[in-house]
């Protein structure tokens, strides 16, 4: 140690004691440092710690805004199905209510059509009939008149003899069919 001490032609000096030009800049040169970081680093560290900060509670703020407006959506949704379940129902009933509206309608057209029907079928079958007794009578009239005539032997060719007693054999007979 003592050698150092002789070469350097410095006196002696405590190395626990740094040297004051050291200290001096030293000084400075952290000085300097802290100006470059207070001036320039720490208000865009600040900067970007803002905008990280507003950037965090603006998600969240809008998340939550985001969210009061789904849950507002949702029940809108749900109002609006509600209703449109409403409407459903009651279309339904309406529909049901029209559909046997129609079939009570549709039930008297066919009851009137089939009432028609029927009359003027017994309309077709009495004329019909009534077509079938004269060709009846006409016929058996004449069957009877020929039967007379050969077992009365005489002629009964006039017309008027001839019809009255065809009107006379059918009355008995008639009378005789109703006992």
């Amino acid at each position: 140690m003592f050698l150092l001490a002789a070469e350097g032609g410095e006196s002696t000096h405590n190395p626990i004691i740094p040297i004051w030009q050291e200290i001096v800049v030293g000084s400075v040169a952290f000085a300097v440092l802290c100006f470059v970081l207070m001036k320039f680093v720490f208000p865009r560290m600040e900067q970007t710690f803002q905008a990280r900060v507003d950037a965090i509670e603006g998600g969240i703020k809008r998340a939550e805004a985001a969210q009061a407006e789904a849950n507002q959506l949702l029940e809108q949704y749900r109002a609006q199905l509600a209703e449109a379940r409403n409407d459903a129902a009651r279309i339904r009933d309406d529909a049901r209510a029209d559909a046997e509206g129609i079939r009570q309608d549709i039930l008297v057209k066919a009851r009137e059509e089939s009432d028609r029907i029927i009359a003027a079928g017994k309309e077709q079958l009495a004329a019909e009939r009534a077509t079938i007794v004269r060709e009846l009578r006409t016929e058996v009239g004449t069957i009877a008149v020929d039967l007379a005539s050969k077992i009365v032997g005489e002629s009964l060719a006039d017309e008027a003899r001839r019809k009255g007693t065809v009107d006379r054999f059918l009355t008995d007979l008639e009378s005789t069919g109703a006992r």
